[in-house]
């Protein structure tokens, strides 16, 4: 059987791939902190984007259809991808979040006694760039779960909601999304930038 014919067969595919490499070029005991980032920008690069097609490929893709009369109109997007998409969106947050604190943890550069997650949200000496982005990347966590997926349960009908609740369950969400879109530009400015030279004191 083909394992590109799956996602779960693709996903364990890239994985075996990784560890094939790093056994190859010797690096076959990578340490806590390199497998944390690892799986961190991950959980990233799946929930950056699909909070990238939300907003640049859906949300003006059911727009579009909506507009088109004589068009199929959104309901197979809102029946059959939105759901799906939400579900990794929501819970890639979640992932990202999780290892985010993890890889905090473990920074280089933590005295003895002290804890990274505390350095970096209290914006400690050498801490100010990580934590920054911490704070942001927690922002947009709280954005998903409190703001954009109960609005889009109203919106794809997987909730109770009159037709005033699901307009302004649109407006919420969409600003929600929108506001994640802006956050998650400085939010990965200060995820590479950590690690790369760009510092600064408050």
């Amino acid at each position: 059987m083909n394992p590109l014919k799956s996602v779960p067969g693709t996903i364990a595919s890239g994985f075996i791939l990784a560890i094939i490499i790093l056994v190859a070029t010797g690096a076959s005991n990578p340490g806590a902190l390199a497998i944390e980032v690892w799986f961190h920008v991950i959980a990233g690069v799946i929930w950056i984007g699909l909070l990238y097609y939300f907003n640049f490929v859906q949300v003006p893709g059911v727009g579009a259809a909506l507009a088109d009369t004589d068009g199929p109109g959104p309901a197979a997007i809102n029946k059959y991808v939105a759901p799906r998409a939400l579900f990794w969106f929501r819970w890639a947050a979640v992932a990202t979040w999780l290892t985010g604190l993890g890889a905090l943890q473990n920074l280089p550069g933590v005295p003895e006694g002290s804890s990274g997650i505390h350095l970096a949200f209290t914006f400690a000496d050498n801490f100010q760039v990580i934590g920054l982005g911490a704070w942001l990347g927690t922002i947009m966590l709280i954005n998903v779960w409190v703001f954009i997926w109960p609005n889009q349960k109203k919106i794809l009908g997987i909730v109770d909601a009159s037709a005033e609740q699901i307009a302004g369950a649109k407006v919420i969400a969409l600003m929600a999304s929108r506001t994640n879109t802006v956050l998650s530009i400085p939010m990965l400015m200060t995820m590479v930038g950590y690690g790369h030279g760009l510092t600064f004191s408050f």
